[in-house]
């Protein structure tokens, strides 16, 4: 944990709610004059992505698997060192992954391969990381000890897969078999290595249908955000003064002491209200640390 060089994380499976979190950070950054260096989760995959489909194949033929959600397919070791140098120095690697061709434009690397490692830039005033694995911890890695506010992003199960099925059909043209198959070879990755990062969370959102999505690989369409409520769970709950939010925040209830329930148009709102003055604090701290 760090006082004068802060780490941010953002955790949560593709399709969550992470890109809500992303922006209303953006919005604090912006509205706090804020200047960090922003992580991209995908840019610690241990392969580009003609290498995993042969990872996949070889592992396939061997009665494995290995999916982007566990240590196999990425390197935990790297993202610990990244955040224990930033913590300490205030410096540390980077890179980028990417995803297309636009990004390819951008970043002067081919679609599905990483940009070369190099130094992130200096004078920053926090690291911001968003991805699969902002608290992942094993055996030989704990991310998440390096990390100073570490924010989950969740849905029920059931839409996850829905928004995934959704995704992947629309997006990508998978098919409706390959997209089941890749959830369950994900399945053991999910629930040793995505599932328990959110009790290590100090903030957890996680949105919840209000229609049937009792068998996602039918659903027709995604619930809306008017169609769903967000739970939004505290890990210390006694630093949290919960009638201002629920003032604040129309619509919302406490269905425990620790937790906080608002309906699902609010989430980007309620995001602002919640961790603006937290990284308001993280940063009157690291003048004082400075």
């Amino acid at each position: 944990m760090s006082k004068k060089y802060p780490v941010v994380a953002v955790t949560g499976s593709s399709g969550a709610g992470t890109t809500t979190v992303k922006h209303a950070f953006h919005d604090i950054f912006r509205r706090l004059k804020v200047n960090p260096v922003i992580i991209e989760g995908d840019s610690f995959h241990r392969y580009n992505r003609a290498e995993m489909r042969e990872a996949i194949a070889k592992a396939a033929a061997e009665g494995k698997t290995i999916s982007h959600f566990g240590p196999e397919g990425n390197d935990f070791e790297s993202l610990e060192r990244l955040f224990r140098s930033y913590g300490e120095t205030g410096h540390g690697q980077m890179r980028y992954y990417v995803h297309d061709d636009e990004e390819a434009e951008l970043r002067g690397s081919a679609p599905g391969t990483f940009t070369p490692w190099q130094d992130m830039p200096t004078g920053t005033d926090l690291l911001f990381y968003e991805g699969l694995h902002g608290g992942v911890k094993t055996e030989d890695v704990d991310v998440a000890n390096y990390v100073d506010l570490l924010v989950g992003v969740v849905p029920v199960v059931n839409l996850e897969w829905i928004q995934k099925i959704h995704r992947d059909n629309s997006q990508r043209g998978y098919s409706a078999e390959a997209i089941v198959d890749t959830i369950l070879r994900r399945m053991p990755d999910y629930i040793n290595h995505i599932t328990p990062q959110f009790s290590r969370a100090h903030i957890n959102f996680q949105r919840v249908p209000l229609v049937d999505t009792s068998n996602p690989f039918i659903a027709r369409d995604i619930p809306t955000p008017d169609e769903s409520m967000v739970v939004i769970r505290f890990r210390d709950h006694k630093i949290e003064h919960f009638p201002t939010l629920l003032q604040m925040i129309p619509g919302s209830f406490m269905s425990r002491s620790n937790t906080l329930v608002i309906p699902g148009t609010k989430m980007g709102f309620a995001m602002e209200v919640i961790l603006g003055p937290r990284i308001e604090q993280m940063l009157d701290e690291k003048k004082e640390a400075l």
